[in-house]
Order: structure tokens, then C-alpha cells, then sequence
């Protein structure tokens, strides 16, 4: 796409402005964009100023911030650490600061579930519980409705795509 101002060069900023619900949308060059009054003052941010200020908003809550500092016991990194990088040093970092990383997925993606895409060779199980769950749903809701023949039918699915589980001692 070519910038908006210019004509010529390729648009590498995007702009999105809501004033009293009217949207107005730009597309720059970097050099044009330089010279609008909206840029002045922005600095370019990285995806780890943008964890770490999400990352602030849930430290009131916070375990750590008393003076305990928690580290991980594998690689001795502390949470202090990880909000300066926006990295962990492995992988039980995960566990060790998964009760603060929750809130901040939460406020991130919408849900510490993952709901993106699911890799073909080992996303079976995965699949499998994601097409139960949502059965499950439609189950509820034609239940309500009043729907029983459809309930019945949706009844008998789930039952079909559980007994793998059972098979295997789950449930």
C-alpha cells in the first residue's frame, strides 16, 4: 500500500483514530509520518514494553512485589528479571510464576486457554476435547429450547467421541 501523503513510497505506519466514534484511518511512509503533528513525541515501543506495562497493571495483586523476590529454582531468574526481558530462562519458569503470568494472559489474549490453532500430529486429544466441550454446548442450549430429539442426538455424540477416554481409564 502506498502512503497516503506521498504517493510513492510504501506505508510502513498505520494509524487508526477514533474521535466521537468517527474512525479515520492513515497509511504512511516512515518519512512522511515524521513530519505529521500526531506522530510527534511517540517513540517506537517493543512487544516486551507492551508485556511489561500489562505486567504493572496486575502488580497491585502481585505475590512479588513484597521483598521475597520468588526465583526459579532451575535457572534463578526472579519475576524482577522476566519483566525486564519479557524472556524466561526456562521452561519451569512457567510453573514458577504461572499465578502471576494468569491475570496477564487473561488481560492479553482474553483467556489463558489456548484456542489458536492446533498442530495436526499431536493436536488429536486436543481437537477431541475442543469438539466434546462445544457438543456439550449446543447439548445445553437445545435442552433449553426445549429440543429433545436434537438433545438426544447430540447426547448420543458425545457419548460416541467419549468412549476413547473411557477406554483409556479418563473421565
Amino acid at each position: 500500500m502506498l502512503c497516503h501523503e506521498c504517493k510513492q513510497k510504501q506505508a510502513t505506519v498505520h494509524m487508526t483514530k477514533i474521535i466521537n466514534g468517527h474512525k479515520s484511518e492513515r497509511h504512511l511512509c516512515e518519512d512522511c509520518a515524521k513530519q505529521q503533528e500526531d506522530f510527534t513525541g511517540i517513540s517506537p515501543f517493543s512487544v516486551n514494553d507492551l508485556i511489561a506495562s500489562f505486567m504493572d497493571l496486575s502488580s497491585s495483586h502481585s505475590a512479588f512485589t513484597d521483598n521475597r523476590r520468588v526465583k526459579c529454582p532451575v535457572c534463578n531468574m526472579d519475576y524482577y528479571e522476566f519483566k525486564k526481558s519479557g524472556l524466561f530462562g526456562c521452561r519451569e519458569c512457567y510453573k514458577q510464576f504461572s499465578k502471576e503470568l494468569a491475570p496477564i494472559l487473561r488481560k492479553i489474549q482474553g483467556s489463558t486457554e489456548h484456542s489458536g490453532k492446533i498442530p495436526k500430529r499431536s493436536g488429536t486429544d486436543i481437537f477431541l476435547r475442543r469438539q466434546i466441550r462445544s457438543l456439550k454446548e449446543d447439548l445445553k442450549k437445545a435442552v433449553q429450547a426445549e429440543a429433545f430429539e436434537e438433545a438426544a442426538r447430540l447426547r448420543d455424540q458425545i457419548r460416541e467421541l467419549e468412549k476413547p477416554q473411557r477406554a483409556g481409564g479418563e473421565e
